[in-house]
């Protein structure tokens, strides 16, 4: 198991690279272009893999509330994206997913499961309708939209994978230790750092 999730890490740590996700078009692109968007911006895949992390750390039934409530909500910001509602501070909100949920998983904050899924949530949106502003300009909108909610979910499957060392102690330290590290990425997104 541990090497799995092992290999899981590194190969999206080989994969992603530094992208300006948010430019505001999907370049013609379908399902591909979607499906690397998530993975492609280092602000998406601290706050997806911090969603399915922070789920496994609360156990049962977050384990999995978290990761579907995630892509449920962001469908809505990226109606709300593609139909050209405005939100304020759109990229303040994605950074700040980051930061809000490593502290979360540092500090093993473990509020009722209702707060959880809020925070959750709330920073869906903010991802939702980064996703969102950019599928009009896509070939397909569909096949760009189905593309970045399998991106996503697979970036929360590598949390719940990296989570189910919870069940060892060391495995806890491990957990709260990338808590500190997705707070540290957060606040560098927050800052213009990264």
């Amino acid at each position: 198991m541990v090497r799995s999730v092992g290999f899981a890490v590194v190969f999206l740590l080989a994969t992603v690279c530094v992208a300006v996700a948010h430019t505001g078009e999907a370049a013609g692109g379908g399902f591909v272009t979607g499906f690397l968007h998530p993975i492609m911006g280092w602000d998406h895949v601290a706050a997806m893999i911090a969603v399915g992390l922070w789920g496994a750390f609360l156990g049962p039934p977050a384990i999995w509330l978290l990761p579907v409530t995630f892509p449920l909500v962001m469908a809505v910001g990226g109606a709300l994206g593609v139909a050209g509602v405005p939100i304020p501070g759109i990229e303040t909100g994605i950074a700040a997913s980051g930061l809000v949920m490593g502290l979360a998983i540092l500090l093993a904050f473990r509020p009722p499961l209702v707060l959880a899924a809020v925070v959750v949530a709330f920073f869906a949106i903010f991802h939702g309708h980064a996703h969102g502003t950019e599928m009009p300009g896509a070939a397909s909108p569909m096949a760009y939209a189905a593309g970045f909610v399998i991106g996503t979910g697979l970036l929360h499957l590598v949390g719940i994978s990296l989570g189910s060392l919870a069940r060892y102690d060391s495995g806890v330290v491990a957990i709260r230790g990338l808590g500190a590290v997705i707070a540290l990425a957060g606040l560098g997104f927050l800052t213009g750092v990264l």
